[in-house]
């Protein structure tokens, strides 16, 4: 074989190659709950055909596993695409460059005005990493046939929440179910007893690093914080239970209240009576902030195939599949041309949110990754042993000037 065709041989295997290597799209993914996994089988079914050059790889994680094996695969051996969250949880790989400036994705598709809602939490610099595809209310879901034997109605202030809670636990019904084993339920807990005490700007001033975990405001925040838990209106051995398993006390009867994100919506029992009202307001002078934690997609920054990852971002960003993802997890399209499926709860949620006086993302999402480790610790220790807070302040305010040296 002479050397001119032996180059070209070569040549021609590394175009194969290359071809091949840009046919397969590898997504790794936390969508493993049944529902949810099913809506985006579809979804890629359908990216597929619409891209017949294009064969995608699914890998699928738990929940848990995945939040601490994306480090090592962004680093190591990045897939195409990965599932993660806005906001500060976001701009922690942005700032370590293991996400990809994905600015034109946007600027080629619009999206600046589709999704005007959420750019800010998916840019850094004035860059977009991301495209987000679905948003959803915090807030408290409870059994309403329980409040209705009891003549309580929901809530507005937090005199008459502490009223229902005492009403309930008097007649023998925990007012609240908690699952703390995975400590980020007790951070729903701070986010809103804080964004309820000292308001927005406070509250993204202290994720921020900003404000000392021994200011005066922080220890306002637990005292109020502590009520419930002094007056024993927690689901007793919280700590041992997760967020799915807490669920059981509200579908039998045994609590009344959640305070979840609206994901929890596809698992109410059908048979039982679930509404859901706003969290309470603690100080007048205070608006009404919210939780409004967003759900992403991302290229990681040393992705084999950026090219067709590209392509399913961008597909992503469509009204029809953020309307189809959406319907499944009964949650809120972010492509602002895209309709919320027609449910009680989704409805309830974006008047509320459209109402809010502006909203926050969730506490491991809004501050830095070691800070809310350590942050979601701490309030779940307090939750079981209050008397030790000031030591769990002292503890979080060293690690805030660690953090944010």
């Amino acid at each position: 074989m002479t050397l001119k065709k032996t180059l070209m041989t070569g040549a021609l295997s590394a175009v194969f190659a290359t071809s091949a290597l840009a046919g397969e799209l590898v997504i790794n993914s936390n969508q493993s709950d049944p529902a949810p996994k099913a809506a985006w089988a579809e979804i890629i079914a359908q990216f597929e055909a619409e891209n017949p050059d294009i064969t995608v790889k699914v890998n699928e994680y738990d929940h848990e596993g995945y939040k601490s094996a994306i480090r090592n695969w962004l680093v190591t051996s990045p897939p195409d695409i990965v599932y993660w969250f806005a906001g500060n949880r976001m701009k922690y790989f942005v700032d370590r460059g293991l996400f990809d400036d994905v600015s034109d994705v946007w600027e080629d598709n619009g999206l600046s005005d589709t999704f005007a809602s959420t750019k800010a939490s998916m840019s850094v610099d004035g860059k977009q990493y991301g495209v987000p595809y679905t948003f959803y209310q915090w807030g408290m879901y409870y059994n309403k046939d329980i409040f209705d034997e009891y003549g309580l109605s929901e809530p507005e202030t937090w005199e008459e929440f502490i009223e229902v809670c005492e009403t309930l636990k008097a007649n023998g019904v925990t007012p609240i179910t908690i699952g703390t084993k995975y400590l980020w339920t007790a951070a729903g807990w701070f986010d809103y007893l804080n964004l309820r005490t000292n308001g927005l700007d406070y509250h993204i001033d202290l994720m921020d690093g900003k404000i000392p975990y021994t200011d005066e405001g922080v220890r306002k925040t637990f005292a109020n914080w502590q009520q419930l838990v002094d007056g024993g209106y927690f689901l007793e051995n919280h700590a041992s239970y997760s967020w799915q398993e807490a669920q059981a006390p509200l579908f039998n009867g045994e609590a009344a209240m959640y305070l979840m994100g609206n994901f929890l919506t596809p698992n109410l029992p059908e048979d039982i009576n679930f509404d859901f009202f706003q969290f309470p307001q603690i100080d007048p002078s205070i608006g009404m902030f919210e939780d409004a934690p967003t759900d992403t997609v991302h290229i990681p920054a040393r992705a084999k195939n950026k090219e067709d990852a590209r392509r399913f971002l961008a597909f992503i960003a469509e009204k029809a599949q953020q309307e189809k993802v959406n319907e499944v997890l009964l949650q809120l399209p972010t492509n602002s041309d895209a309709q919320p499926a027609d449910d009680k709860f989704l409805n309830q949620g974006s008047a509320m949110l459209a109402a809010a006086d502006g909203t926050a993302q969730f506490y491991d999402r809004d501050t830095d990754p070691a800070m809310a480790s350590e942050g979601m610790k701490g309030f779940q220790e307090f939750m079981v042993n209050p008397d030790r807070l000031d030591r769990i302040l002292t503890n979080l305010e060293r690690v805030r000037q660690r953090v944010f040296r």
